[in-house]
């Protein structure tokens, strides 16, 4: 089943279509700064505010707040708050903040309540993101309050044929929300115009500037004739980004959300070195005692290559990456978010449009490249408050480049020896490993020695299910273990 479902409503006073979604969650932070006297023209500013208690005490319009009241959305995350004062004053917002952090509802509401009906094939409202998953995942979300206000969205993305988009954008669509490269096609085709565009959002702009989409982002929003209030939330406001804010924003208020303020607190991370032979051993049993799980790979054959290892091993497991059909993707991220399919294996890019809550395990089969990439794949867990544990799987010749993570996520921990027999797997984010003190000039050393005891992984914890069947262990010689035992090597 596609992820996006789309409902033809009928609206009985003015006989228009509504398309409609389900809806998802997520959850934020801000930091303080500067006052209001303090601004200056086109630079952002940082504002201080305490957060009111209720959606209702922001001023949003009745028919959102009963909305969220129904969705059981009682009090609003602190980015929420902020974010959506100043939004509905019609400021300029410029947000800093990790992917999955809340940011959906505080720019989706303000927007949805200051949105009009359009004219056809001419919204009134742009939200420009990276990934067509990102642009299914924020329809579903909004759709419920846009519905609530009469409004129409749809999510218009590559890899799907034209045809469905076309015939929303000539029925009237009020909100838009897509992805650069199709959004530019339609408006190459006269299918569409951002003419009559008055808010614009642009969605995790750091990622569109690391997949080569701002050239495509200003060529739509040049062709907007009046200036439109713009928000902008990035993981980094660095670079390019604070160049696309420079252009396009006047005077934003900025919000920041340090990048460990939240996730820190609910995230548990784990250093495991491997041998080649048993890295498939140690994922298939990590994944078994987890009831949902993502495992990052490097490349779209290695992605394949691991859902077949894994699927022998007896887990239950699917792949997602660039190279799969629109409907592939679809259908595998559905059967991930509903459970049926228990453990997702994907590449960075593919990764970009997973937005899941309920994942309780992250593993990095392969080494991310850098920090940032390190914190974007691990930010698939511990969202909206819930708990979570990343796993780094670390191959003998990864040894400078996972010291080098280590010190950069400022996590005082020392890599331990494993294979897929250690019973510590079963339970690791109840198991502590031993401090780093053994770092010498920036390196680590390795605890190789097992537990005396076969049991429990250190007692806690969360409760998790028994492990799935798991790949047989590779065959070692007789005293492989022992040498590896006795010595200690830099990490």
């Amino acid at each position: 089943m596609a992820r996006l479902r789309l409902w033809l409503a009928i609206t009985p006073a003015t006989d228009r279509i509504s398309l409609l979604t389900s809806a998802s969650r997520i959850s934020f932070s801000r930091s303080r700064g500067a006052s209001a006297a303090t601004e200056q023209a086109d630079q952002p500013v940082t504002r201080s505010a305490e957060a009111p208690l209720s959606f209702k005490a922001l001023g949003l319009p009745e028919e959102l707040t009963a909305e969220l009241d129904r969705q059981g959305r009682n009090a609003p995350f602190p980015i929420q708050a902020l974010t959506i004062s100043d939004a509905l004053a019609g400021r300029d917002v410029c947000g800093k903040a990790q992917t999955g952090s809340g940011k959906t509802l505080a720019f989706g509401l303000p927007m949805i309540a200051r949105t009009e009906t359009a004219r056809s094939r001419r919204p009134h409202a742009l939200i420009l993101v990276p990934t067509r998953e990102l642009a299914n995942q924020v329809a579903e979300e909004l759709a419920p309050f846009a519905a609530a206000r009469g409004l129409w969205l749809a999510a218009i993305y590559g890899g799907t044929p034209m045809g469905r988009q076309i015939k929303a954008l000539r029925a009237g669509v009020d909100i838009a929300i897509g992805t650069p490269g199709r959004l530019n096609d339609l408006l190459e085709q006269g299918e569409m115009s951002v003419a009559d565009v008055r808010f614009v959002v642009l969605d995790e702009a750091d990622q569109m500037s690391d997949m080569g989409f701002l050239p495509q982002v200003e060529r739509i929003l040049k062709q907007i004739e009046k200036r439109p209030q713009t928000l902008l939330f990035s993981a980094t406001l660095d670079g390019a980004v604070a160049a696309l804010s420079r252009r396009y924003q006047r005077e934003p208020v900025q919000h920041e959300v340090p990048t460990t303020v939240e996730s820190t607190e609910v995230m548990d991370h784990r250093f495991i070195a491997v041998s080649r032979e048993e890295r498939l051993n140690v994922t298939a049993k990590l994944c078994g005692s987890a009831d949902r799980s993502i495992v990052f790979v490097s490349t779209t054959h290695g992605a394949d290559r691991l859902m077949e290892q894994l699927t022998a091993a007896g887990v239950e497991c699917a792949a997602i990456h660039g190279r799969l059909s629109q409907n592939k993707r679809e259908r595998v991220l559905s059967g991930f978010a509903t459970g049926h399919i228990p453990v997702l294996i994907a590449t960075n890019v593919a990764a970009r449009g997973i937005h899941v809550d309920g994942v309780d395990l992250v593993v990095h089969y392969d080494p991310p490249e850098d920090t940032k990439v390190y914190l974007h794949r691990s930010g698939r867990t511990a969202r909206a408050g819930n708990g979570g544990l990343v796993v780094t799987l670390a191959l003998p010749e990864h040894e400078a480049d996972i010291a080098r993570l280590i010190q950069s996520v400022d996590e005082d921990q020392r890599i331990v020896l494993m294979d897929g027999e250690d019973p510590r797997l079963s339970d690791l984010a109840s198991w502590q490993p031993p401090r780093a003190v053994g770092r010498v000039s920036g390196t680590y050393h390795i605890v190789t020695a097992r537990p005396a005891a076969r049991g429990g992984g250190g007692g806690g914890g969360a409760k998790r299910k028994p492990a799935r069947a798991v790949a047989a262990a590779a065959p070692r010689s007789s005293g492989g273990r022992a040498a590896r035992s006795r010595s200690r090597r830099p990490w």
